[in-house]
């Protein structure tokens, strides 16, 4: 059927027709797009691998670049501390003397009790606290972040170490698992950043690490009951139910009461502290030496009372002098070299986890980078040489973060803080045990 439009409704105002156009200049243009060319399987698996592993394409900073000029941009790579000491001055001596001071003030009695964490005697806390932070100092990237001992690891590495051994009837070989752990989480820690696996921090929620953290700080509190308590024999189960059930059965014969008086006395007076702090930022020292003090006044009060012929538990004798070799001590052979491995790898990532975290947390306040894969080489070298050195597993996580927050208050945030205070631990070392 064919419609006609008559002449008068052409004519009408607001009615059109167009004529369809055949000529070529008027068509849409049209545009093609090509396929790549076809890449063999082995072209493709280097590119992927490529994109994956070396996104940010490391060496491109080293092209065009003079012999001596290379060479001097690979050891700042590796050892940033050739970088920065470029342009240190005088003027920010001192606030990384005080800093580095505050700092050792608060390590030397929280190492201590995260020696007795792991099982180990006090003074492979201090040792920790020495070599390993001298070895970040010249190899990691963050400015801020402060290397030690922590609460997690001490109490994870404790008791999956006295699953395997037993750190009273067989003491020497506990040691050298701990050793030889120490070694293999160095190993893992260093092998990720070799691998440039750093990516796979990114993959940690926020809420994971906050429900981790809680749990330990639940399991450590748990804990410290054997002490604030006096119970001489406690249970070596780390459970909720284990743990109140053997506080309640030893309720009548087995806790000291001048142990908890020390215990609740300063535990409110570094409560306080942390109060005064918090309260005028300008005091920020208070909450930072009270750690110390509450050790001093405790120790003079056991002195002059004789408490430890109550029952009080004291910490004895702390060896003198630096870190001795261990390189003999660790397992090379034999069947706990497998024990030493799997315990290592899972201190290993669970200390690297917190230290990338807490370090990218400041990273973040104070605007600079943090590279994921050097932060891996660095706290994995120095686990590594640390083992070799009679420490164990350290790392720089939540449970430091009021030691780091110190270091973001104190007048210069340098890495020089960190070793002025190994020297004062060196001091307390040769000349405070």
């Amino acid at each position: 059927m064919v419609h006609h439009i008559s002449d008068e409704a052409a004519d009408e105002p607001g009615i059109t027709t167009q004529t369809p156009s055949n000529d070529p200049s008027q068509a849409p243009l049209v545009y093609k797009v090509g396929y790549p060319p076809p890449k063999n399987l082995a072209t493709e698996f280097t590119e992927t691998l490529r994109e994956t592993f070396f996104h940010d394409n490391p060496l491109r900073q080293y092209k065009g670049q003079s012999g001596p000029r290379r060479f001097m941009m690979g050891l700042e790579f590796l050892f940033p501390i050739f970088g920065w000491v470029r342009d240190y001055s005088l003027s920010k001596f001192k606030g990384d003397l005080i800093a580095g001071l505050t700092i050792a003030s608060l390590c030397i009695p929280q190492d201590i009790g995260y020696s007795k964490l792991a099982n180990l005697d006090p003074q492979y806390g201090l040792y920790s606290s020495f070599i390993p932070p001298l070895i970040y100092a010249a190899m990691g990237s963050s400015r801020d972040i402060a290397i030690g001992p922590v609460a997690v690891v001490s109490l994870l590495i404790g008791s999956l170490l006295q699953a395997e051994v037993d750190h009273v009837k067989n003491k020497e070989e506990y040691m050298r698992l701990a050793f030889t752990a120490t070694f293999f989480a160095g190993i893992t820690q260093a092998a990720l950043g070799f691998l440039r696996l750093g990516f796979l921090i990114e993959f940690l929620s926020h809420a994971a690490i906050v429900g981790f953290m809680g749990g330990a700080a639940i399991t450590i509190a748990l804990q410290q009951l054997k002490y604030v308590l006096g119970i001489a024999n406690f249970t070596r189960k780390t459970d909720i139910v284990s743990v109140m059930e053997s506080v309640w059965r030893s309720v009548h014969h087995g806790w000291n009461w001048q142990t908890i008086v020390i215990g609740v006395s300063f535990l409110v007076f570094l409560l306080f502290a942390k109060y005064i702090g918090k309260k005028n930022r300008k005091l920020f020292w208070v909450p930072a030496i009270a750690p110390i003090i509450s050790v001093i006044l405790a120790t003079f009060f056991v002195y002059i009372t004789r408490a430890d012929k109550q029952g009080v538990q004291i910490v004895k004798h702390i060896e003198q002098g630096i870190n001795p070799s261990s390189v003999h001590k660790i397992y090379f052979t034999g069947p706990f070299v497998a024990k030493g491995f799997k315990i290592g790898v899972v201190c290993g990532i669970v200390g690297l986890t917190e230290a990338v975290a807490i370090g990218r947390t400041f990273a973040a306040m104070k605007d600079y980078q943090l590279d994921g894969n050097k932060e891996m080489v660095a706290l994995g070298t120095m686990n590594i040489v640390g083992s070799m050195t009679s420490c164990y597993v350290t790392t720089g996580s939540f449970t430091l973060f009021r030691r780091t927050e110190l270091t973001v208050n104190c007048l210069e945030n340098t890495v020089p803080k960190s070793i002025s205070c190994i020297f004062f631990f060196r001091f307390f070392l040769t000349f405070g045990s």
